[in-house]
């Protein structure tokens, strides 16, 4: 089985296409990205220290930044746990904290993604805290 690392790191590249169905906020037809894990990755190391953003804006931006008018709901949630998961594979190996992806500059405790996580959220809500991000 593939570590998180490895599945963040997969050479999959992303893609733009039509969106085939509406779904959580997205229109069919809608110009559609789906991105690969390394965008989002480099997406959340792009928000600065302190701040935070919800998934769907995080999705809303990603798509802008790449000619697309909005992100894969479903994929970008996958993606986004992967680089959840890597992070916390970083971390559990003694990378410092300033070294990780910030993952809980977008996911909070009510993020669907988070409850899916592998390790307890109480990290993520520890390094907002930290951060001064207020829930």
């Amino acid at each position: 089985m593939k570590s998180w690392n490895e599945r963040l790191h997969s050479p999959r590249p992303h893609q733009v296409k039509l969106a085939p169905m509406n779904m959580a906020g997205m229109k069919e037809g809608q110009i559609m990205l789906i991105p690969t894990a390394l965008m989002v990755d480099e997406f959340i190391r792009e928000i600065p220290a302190g701040t935070s953003m919800d998934i769907k804006t995080m999705r809303q931006k990603m798509a802008g930044k790449n000619k697309a008018e909005i992100s894969c709901p479903i994929t970008t949630g996958i993606l986004l746990r992967i680089v959840a998961e890597a992070t916390w594979e970083d971390y559990e190996q003694g990378a410092p904290v300033s070294a990780m992806t910030p993952v809980w500059r977008v996911l909070d405790a009510t993020a669907t993604t988070t409850k899916k996580l592998s390790f307890d959220a109480q990290f993520l809500m520890d390094q907002r805290k930290k951060e001064g991000i207020l829930e």
